[in-house]
């Protein structure tokens, strides 16, 4: 989450920051076998990360917290250049719907794709295109027939992942928004009406939905 919100603002993550750090701590702790590569920690994951920049005469101050709490804060000498971000990315803008489904590749990208996460991915869709349908060949109608497939397969290993569906979702979406609490909302009921516990996946496309739409009100844009 914190990579993600660094290189919404600044176009990378930055070279010794707090994302690099958490990186490399989680990658220890999972090899010392603390943690599993798919744990998540409740602070962040109910009360968000923040990247916040503010621009001062010549120069800007960036702050990064995790659940509210600091942990990074330094000067650049200006603001950053547009020309820096990803191509599709400006500066300034918000995390996208595409964004929080790729992030979901990240965060939960082993987990098979079953109806609970087809629903939740085509109401994304819906939601990121303003079209009440499910698009033909779309990443929606990736995802059902992901999960269709998956029915029919014994071996978890052999089913189709959240991974192959939803890398590069940004480019599989012929439009894209900012997140809101209501895209949130949606997503959210849509995922949890296709499953038997009424729940939603920690990890999964409500969740990073949900992360996404709290960093857009935490995150100074």
């Amino acid at each position: 989450m914190m990579q993600s919100a660094e290189n919404q603002i600044m176009g990378q993550t930055q070279k010794g920051g707090p994302a690099a750090v958490m990186q490399s701590a989680a990658t220890r702790n999972e090899t010392a076998g603390l943690v599993g590569h798919h744990d998540a920690s409740y602070v962040p994951a109910d009360q968000g990360v923040a990247v916040t920049e503010t621009d001062l005469t010549g120069h800007c101050i960036v702050t990064e917290s995790v659940g509210g709490q600091v942990v990074g804060r330094y000067e650049t000498a200006a603001p950053v250049s547009t020309t820096a971000l990803p191509t599709g990315v400006m500066y300034g803008d918000a995390f996208t719907i595409g964004d929080a489904l790729e992030a979901t590749a990240m965060t939960a990208g082993g987990k098979p794709v079953d109806q609970s996460d087809a629903a939740a991915i085509q109401a994304a869709e819906v939601r990121a295109t303003g079209l009440n349908e499910v698009l033909p060949r779309g990443v929606g109608a990736e995802a059902q027939s992901a999960a269709t497939a998956n029915t029919r397969l014994m071996r978890d290993e052999n089913k189709i992942k959240l991974r192959d569906v939803l890398t590069d979702a940004t480019t599989k979406l012929p439009a894209d928004k900012m997140v809101t609490r209501e895209d949130a909302d949606r997503v959210a009921g849509a995922e949890m009406r296709n499953k038997p516990d009424v729940s939603t996946h920690r990890q999964g496309v409500a969740a990073n939905v949900a992360a996404a739409a709290r960093l857009n009100q935490n995150v100074q844009f």
